[in-house]
């Protein structure tokens, strides 16, 4: 959806007066125009389709309560993001922690003399134009859903998201060292998902 008021910095900050000073049209208003895209936020992080509802629930109200550390010139719909991650991370920390599932048997496999038993091939097209189709899309969003959660989080900050790693390791409670570590292997994991589908046959 596009969001008008992101591009129109006068109707930005007349959304932001109202908001400031209470009007319950103007939240309805940001949250027609933003829910959408923050739901689609929430999801990558929050498998359960309730958790991510509540979770953008919790980011308006979160923005409502902290108009004030909104910065004018900013983009409001940044703001409302980082803000649904935020919210999507809060929400998976307060759950009681599952055992972790093992990222082993897709990362490399090498036999006893050290070599690589796969050895990556060409892909079919060029990643950008792979990307333009829905389908592929969506199979690259569940791909990284099987994802084990503490790699899946490293991999949606720091590749998705564009957080640099001292805020990532800040965020999940990590060492720089560990999200540097947990990036590689999770890009090395979601590699060997995707390659079934995108890596040209062998000949």
């Amino acid at each position: 959806m596009t969001d008008s008021t992101d591009n129109d910095h006068p109707a930005t900050a007349s959304l932001l007066a109202r908001l400031r000073a209470g009007e319950e049209a103007a939240f309805e208003l940001m949250v027609r125009a933003h829910a959408s895209r923050l739901l689609g936020v929430a999801r990558r992080f929050l498998p359960s389709e309730d958790d991510a509802r509540d979770a953008v629930q919790e980011a308006f109200l979160a923005a409502f309560r902290n108009l004030e550390g909104f910065q004018e010139g900013a983009r409001l719909s940044t703001w409302l993001h980082r803000i649904t991650v935020n919210a999507a991370l809060m929400k998976l920390r307060s759950r009681r922690r599952r055992p972790e599932e093992p990222i082993d048997e897709l990362l490399p496999q090498f036999d006893d003399q050290g070599l690589s038993t796969h050895l990556p091939r060409e892909w079919i097209g060029h990643a950008h134009e792979l990307l333009e189709r829905e389908e592929v899309r969506k199979f690259v969003r569940a791909s990284i859903h099987k994802l084990p959660e503490s790699y899946r989080l490293v991999l949606l900050l720091r590749d998705i998201d564009g957080w640099d790693t001292q805020e990532t390791a800040r965020r999940l409670d990590l060492t720089t060292g560990a999200v540097k570590i947990r990036l590689h292997r999770a890009r090395l994991a979601l590699r060997t998902l995707l390659a079934a589908r995108f890596e040209v046959e062998a000949s």
